[in-house]
């Protein structure tokens, strides 16, 4: 995994806004574009380390409802608590169609399994073509957490076997990406905003959940060495009171003790900005690696340069200068048919958060950095 020890470099979370030109998303000729420019606009936009923007994909988790078997029974929509404290803005929230169909998906049927490597290879194809080995890519993977939040379970005895059926399927595609040589971040929502998920549950209890849902993901990337390993852990990717969220300091320090060697989170939006003092009370681990997001991806402002280099200044007071690369709270474009943010405001973002990094790196390292 690219880091550095001379400046802040720059990523992000996944999901990018489709290119206007990417009519449909099952047109091998038309993605492959679509991944070029894709590329192009993010070394455009000063991101050092950057990836495909998802654009195969129809959103980061239920897109391998086409690439696992299992996957064919009844919509099961989410529920999530604390919106009923708010019933007028939760009811303008839901009524949007687009919104409706995200909360709604096929629930898990049958026997789960990865039924060939076709798609996620031509989407490695594409990646490495658009980068020409010039920077450091990765490429996103749902977490089996994620599946088991997004896709209920019908068919398995447990949560449990249901978690590493899961886990067992989705190391076809870890590996894959792995063995291109890309570096695999796992995407796991769930470690947090399951919390606001389902029914209330203990701090105790959910650390369990949480727990157990690492454990899946140390079994499914047991054959990939943790510095090629990054993980996505948030609040859910959307504008609302997130007045429930559980606090990062809660369930940190399993996700630090978890394989991967560097973990993102958000930490850019009202809600969550001023959980950089977790890392005041908690170590980083050797070896381990920050991405805090210091852009929010859920408003269309976009950060003033000075801002994202306050927030990376923060962050390396207290975990170190060199263990700390600039983000995303999350993706910009998690659902493709639901895009919040106006694509070219996306991309200005990106660049203010570049600028920001230069920033912060020359106050951090001195004027010749960035």
């Amino acid at each position: 995994m690219k880091t550095s020890t001379e400046r802040i470099l720059t990523t992000h979370t996944g999901s990018l806004p489709r290119p206007e030109s990417l009519d449909d998303r099952h047109d091998p000729k038309a993605v492959r574009a679509a991944v070029e420019e894709t590329v192009r606009r993010q070394l455009d936009a000063g991101v050092d380390i950057v990836n495909d923007g998802e654009v195969s994909k129809p959103s980061y988790a239920t897109y391998v409802t086409e690439r696992l078997s299992g996957f064919t029974g009844e919509r099961s929509p989410l529920q999530m608590r604390g919106f009923d404290i708010f019933p007028e803005f939760a009811q303008k929230t839901f009524a949007d169609p687009a919104m409706a169909s995200i909360m709604a998906n096929p629930s898990c049927d049958g026997p789960v399994a990865y039924l060939d490597r076709s798609m996620v290879e031509a989407d490695i194809a594409n990646l490495r073509a658009a980068a020409d080995g010039a920077t450091d890519t990765f490429m996103s993977a749902a977490s089996p957490g994620v599946i088991e939040m997004f896709m209920a379970n019908r068919y398995y005895p447990s949560t449990e076997e249901y978690l590493f059926a899961l886990a067992d399927a989705m190391k076809e595609e870890y590996d894959a990406i792995h063995q291109a040589g890309l570096v695999v971040q796992l995407d796991c929502p769930d470690l947090a905003c399951e919390w606001a998920i389902g029914p209330e549950v203990t701090k105790a209890e959910f650390r369990q959940v949480v727990a157990r849902r690492l454990e899946a993901i140390d079994y499914a990337t047991r054959d990939i060495p943790p510095d090629r390993l990054r993980i996505h852990l948030c609040w859910g990717n959307y504008e609302g009171p997130h007045q429930i969220d559980v606090p990062l300091a809660d369930i940190i320090d399993l996700v630090l003790a978890a394989r991967p060697t560097a973990v993102s989170f958000e930490g850019a939006n009202p809600r969550h900005e001023h959980e950089w003092k977790v890392f005041e009370e908690v170590k980083l681990p050797e070896g381990k690696v920050i991405i805090p997001g210091v852009l929010d991806s859920t408003t269309n402002y976009i950060e003033h340069p000075e801002l994202v280099a306050q927030r990376l200044v923060r962050y390396a007071s207290v975990v170190g200068r060199s263990n700390v690369i600039a983000g995303s709270d999350c993706g910009f474009a998690t659902f493709a048919a639901f895009v919040p943010i106006d694509p070219k405001i996306t991309w200005a973002k990106l660049a203010a958060m570049a600028d920001g990094a230069r920033l912060a790196s020359r106050e951090l390292w001195g004027a010749a950095a960035g």
